[in-house]
């Protein structure tokens, strides 16, 4: 069998595979996944984390999800004020929970940016080509955080309650070469030339171009140099 048969034999086999690989794991692409949310408030302890809430995408492929979230206490508040004090990091543990498991993904925010946003933020969710989830990040308005340290009772007062909207962020496939067509047409021109259906239908200078060059320099050294002819 010619080996330009076998290869696009063998790239259709891969195709075909990957199609039936691609369509098992579409199954439970639609599938729901729960998101639970932690963060970490605790200026004395950064490796405390608490439940902040949870997220539920019942559908990934539309990206339909619902929220649920706890109101801060006034101690939690206060620990959140005394990060944005200090130009600390807000850090949110995103446990997402499916059929295969659980998986913790780490995002980070400024808390100054946080807390002037008063607790408006946004997580992706990106999803790869079978709906697994391949991180979660946390987006916050960056408005002005250089004057943190002037947060009053008042501003802290209204920092009770998240407000979250989430984005599932899909993986663009990027576009398959026809290889197939392609060795299909490179077998044809082949087997053309085999039969001398193929003409080359090139110039006189574009076929012997490599010949003539060497040719026509010579001459200009010539013409530019005759003494040199004189002298033989």
């Amino acid at each position: 069998m010619n080996l330009l048969v076998k290869i696009v034999l063998l790239i259709n086999f891969l195709a075909f595979n990957t199609f039936l690989y691609v369509q098992a794991n579409s199954l439970e692409y639609d599938g729901w996944l729960n998101i639970a949310l932690y963060h970490a408030l605790d200026y004395d302890e950064p490796t405390k984390f608490t439940l902040r809430g949870n997220v539920t995408i019942t559908n990934r492929n539309t990206g339909l999800a619902s929220v649920a979230q706890e109101p801060l206490s006034l101690q939690d508040r206060n620990k959140l004020k005394r990060l944005a004090q200090e130009n600390r990091l807000y850090r949110l543990q995103a446990h997402v929970t499916d059929s295969d498991g659980v998986t913790t993904f780490l995002t980070s925010s400024k808390a100054c940016a946080l807390a002037k946003s008063q607790l408006t933020d946004v997580l992706w969710v990106s999803l790869d080509h079978t709906g697994t989830v391949t991180g979660v990040t946390q987006s916050v308005s960056n408005g002005n955080t250089n004057n943190c340290l002037d947060l009053t009772t008042s501003d802290v007062d209204v920092l009770d309650e998240f407000n979250t909207d989430v984005y599932v962020k899909h993986t663009e496939s990027a576009p398959i070469p026809d290889t197939a067509s392609f060795i299909q047409k490179m077998e044809r021109e082949r087997e053309a030339r085999e039969r001398g259906e193929t003409k080359d239908n090139r110039s006189f200078f574009a076929k012997y171009w490599m010949y003539l060059v060497p040719v026509v320099i010579l001459l200009l050294i010539s013409a530019t140099n005759p003494e040199a002819g004189q002298q033989r």
